[in-house]
């Protein structure tokens, strides 16, 4: 009883990478406007503050594995772990959906 993955076009790819680097950015934005003015935020963003920190901590995750596990896939480790870090998990696999290539 395991459930069959779903089959993802790139165009629904595309989608959802789009909306993690809108999603990102702004959990970032809210992060830095809670550390230069955390008396002017206003208290109904408190819970999302700790959702776009939880956010940021798995995306970091992500963004660290991708620039571990790309110079296997001839990618350059620190542009595709930022790549990552915004796209998220959809690139990690379009990392490891690749052929690992000699060096």
């Amino acid at each position: 009883m395991y459930a069959t993955p779903i089959p993802m076009s790139s165009q629904s790819l595309t989608v959802i990478k789009g909306l993690s680097i809108m999603l990102i950015s702004a959990a970032l934005g809210i992060t830095l406007w809670n550390l230069v003015a955390p008396a002017q935020l206003p208290s109904a963003l408190h819970s999302t503050l700790r959702f776009a920190y939880g956010a940021l901590v798995a995306h970091a995750i992500e963004g660290l594995v991708a620039a571990v596990y790309a110079p296997s896939r001839q990618e350059p480790p620190i542009r595709y772990g930022f790549y990552t870090f915004f796209t998220g998990f959809p690139s990690l696999v379009e990392l490891f959906s690749r052929q690992e290539r000699p060096q």
